[in-house]
């Protein structure tokens, strides 16, 4: 499958789930306090219109997910009775949590179910097999059901038994949260409304080579912020003090400058602090005026202005990572100019990878944004035009 297919995959829309068993696989890896209390159920709530949807067109609902990292032996503390309980609420129907995700007691309590019946299969990742991508694993809990439906587009860039293997034996579909994530992502990649502008930020260039390159040849600017700018900044000779650089990638920043040309816009000024901490002194100083000792710790006033004036203008806006120190209250500025611009904006805008997420709802600003992406490195392969193998073994219309 190749990425311009990527907005023609099949959804459940598609296909009669009438009295079907209907396996899901949905990503319900949601994070625990110490006592096992969910301390955010985002990731529940995008999967509830796909689950409503067939409860009420009268499918036997098997929900299938993991929650942290087993590795492949049972862990109590990563059970997913929190997930049934609040998964019960939420649907205002019991949702019965299995004892395992397979064997003869869960086939047992699979075929006494009846129409618009929910159960949640026990966390997957308790058996090695599932990140081994074991066929024989993928056949039975595919014998549990007649139809797949992929609805864990945090996942989707792994090829586990459950996101991709279960596809051999089962028509498989995408549910409402894959479709909008693929094709919303997909369309900005594929046919964006222009101007199409790239904001990539985060401390690294090495973890974003893939998306920087990919993007460059089809956006029309490409703004950087955050740690990875150091490393620009200094490709372009400037001095950045102390702060955070990978020496290693400074001939390939030369040659993204290059290629780049107009498109590739760098900082003008910088946020710099004495020491990383909350108490620090800071002040703002053009590019070339860093202080020996000091450390770039966010994009400057003048560049937030630049940044608005290009956002202001655009038409598709993707944003990948925070322009600063972002959790650092005082060097959070820019991340936030940033997400304030794109939520007044009239753009499409789409925000992936965690901690620009993290921003928009700690703001209260996700509302505004045309979409906010729920899957950190499916995104990112996303956008570096790498298929996701549990998209491609969707079946397309």
């Amino acid at each position: 499958m190749d990425q311009t297919s990527l907005t023609d995959i099949k959804t459940v829309r598609d296909v009669d789930v009438s009295g079907k068993k209907v396996l899901v696989r949905v990503d319900f890896n949601i994070p625990l306090d110490k006592s096992g209390h969910i301390t955010d159920d985002t990731r529940i709530r995008a999967a509830l219109p796909t689950i409503r949807y067939l409860i009420d067109h009268n499918a036997r609902v098997i929900l299938v997910s993991h929650l942290g990292r087993p590795d492949g032996k049972v862990v109590e503390s990563q059970r997913l009775t929190p997930v049934a309980d609040r998964l019960t609420q939420l649907l205002g129907k019991p949702v019965v949590k299995a004892p395992d995700c397979m064997g003869p007691e869960v086939e047992a309590m699979v075929s006494g179910m009846q129409a618009g019946d929910v159960i949640l299969l026990e966390n997957v990742r308790f058996y090695p097999e599932e990140e081994a991508n074991v066929r024989e694993f993928a056949r039975k809990l595919a014998s549990l059901a007649d139809i797949y439906v992929n609805d864990a587009f945090g996942t989707a860039h792994r090829a586990h038994a459950s996101t991709v293997g279960v596809a051999e034996f089962l028509p498989a579909v995408a549910g409402f949260l894959m479709e909008k994530e693929v094709v919303t992502i997909g369309r900005a990649l594929e046919a964006p409304a222009r101007p199409f502008v790239a904001i990539i930020g985060g401390a690294k260039i090495s973890s974003k080579i893939g998306v920087i390159t990919n993007l460059l040849e089809k956006v029309d600017y490409l703004l950087i912020g955050g740690g990875m700018a150091n490393t620009f900044l200094k490709a372009e000779g400037y001095a950045i003090g102390k702060s955070l650089v990978e020496d290693q990638q400074i001939d390939l920043a030369k040659d993204l400058i290059l290629r780049g040309d107009e498109k590739l816009v760098l900082p003008v000024d910088v946020v710099v602090a004495d020491r990383l901490d909350a108490t620090a002194n800071f002040k703002a100083v053009d590019v070339e005026a860093v202080p020996p000792d000091w450390i770039i710790v966010d994009i400057g006033p003048r560049t937030v202005q630049k940044f608005k004036d290009i956002v202001d203008k655009a038409k598709t806006v993707v944003w990948n990572g925070p322009m600063g120190v972002f959790e650092i209250p005082p060097f959070a500025q820019g991340t936030r100019a940033i997400a304030e611009a794109l939520a007044e904006s009239n753009t499409i805008s789409i925000i992936g990878g965690g901690e620009s997420v993290a921003a928009v709802e700690q703001m209260g600003l996700a509302d505004k944004i045309t979409h906010v992406s729920t899957g950190g490195g499916a995104t990112l392969e996303l956008l570096e035009g790498r298929v996701l193998p549990g998209v491609a073994v969707l079946v397309r219309k």
